[in-house]
């Protein structure tokens, strides 16, 4: 993924170092936060759209 626009998530922190940020092309999705941004997990729209509704719907353990 050369030449990608990494956009700041509205729910991070004010911090620069304190941010998850999300770069998109057509086929793939790239994740990473802004304290490691070498450090970056790929994934497609559908798997990316199934953890966020496992995020949401499921209760943490304690």
């Amino acid at each position: 993924m050369s030449e990608i626009t990494w956009q700041k998530s509205s729910y991070s922190g004010s911090a620069d170092n304190n941010c998850v940020e999300l770069a998109a092309s057509d086929t793939t999705l790239a994740l990473r936060e802004s304290d490691a941004p070498t450090t970056v997990l790929h994934t497609d729209h559908p798997q990316l759209t199934a953890l966020l509704r496992h995020i949401k719907t499921t209760t943490p353990r304690r």
